[in-house]
């Protein structure tokens, strides 16, 4: 089961020293296959990308994605990028460019969607309760989407708090789970 990092100023910061030291703690505390930066309100996006990305490459993670900014992971030599629900006119563009490309998916027909479209991986949520995300969609729908969507990768996302929570995602179909919590 593969494990998917995603990071948030809330619990990282915006302090470029601080956002090093705190991600550098967590990635070598856990195993990690992907880690993305999501940062939807800092205004020094470029500086914590690069800093995001340097300790990324120097802990030899392998998959670097940015969330929502194609163009952000062009200049930082990201692999990929993580797209939000909205950005489906997106896939494209940042296939185009050479990126892995994840999109946050809701719905079955949005994982057709985002495969039809040329997505690598979707991430489907929320599969557990979540602050301000909706009814969670529960394991059995993640096991359901995997048996209707082939040739897609999978990720849990979504009120992922706890190692009880991820021992069941691995009785899924589910190809890995995403977190911003977990790992911190």
């Amino acid at each position: 089961m593969k494990s998917y990092l995603i990071t948030d100023p809330k619990y990282y910061t915006d302090n470029p020293q601080t956002f090093g030291d705190t991600l550098s703690d967590i990635l070598r505390k856990h195993k990690v296959d992907y880690a993305c930066f999501r940062d939807k309100s800092s205004s020094n996006l470029d500086e914590l990308i690069k800093t995001f990305v340097n300790i990324c490459k120097k802990l030899d993670i392998n998959n670097i994605l940015i969330n929502s900014y194609i163009d952000l992971a062009i200049k930082h030599k990201a692999n990929g990028v993580h797209l939000t629900s909205s950005q489906f006119g997106e896939i494209a563009k940042a296939k185009d460019a050479g990126l892995f490309v994840v999109i946050s998916c809701h719905s079955i027909d949005d994982i057709n969607k985002a495969k039809t479209l040329g997505a690598d991986a979707v991430t489907y949520s929320p599969v557990f309760d979540t602050p301000d995300k909706g009814k969670p969609i529960g394991l059995e729908a993640l096991d359901m989407a995997k048996n209707e969507v082939a040739g897609i990768m999978i990720f849990a996302l979504g009120g992922i708090i706890t190692k009880e929570q991820i021992d069941s995602i691995k009785q899924t179909k589910a190809d890995g789970f995403a977190s911003i919590r977990y790992f911190v």
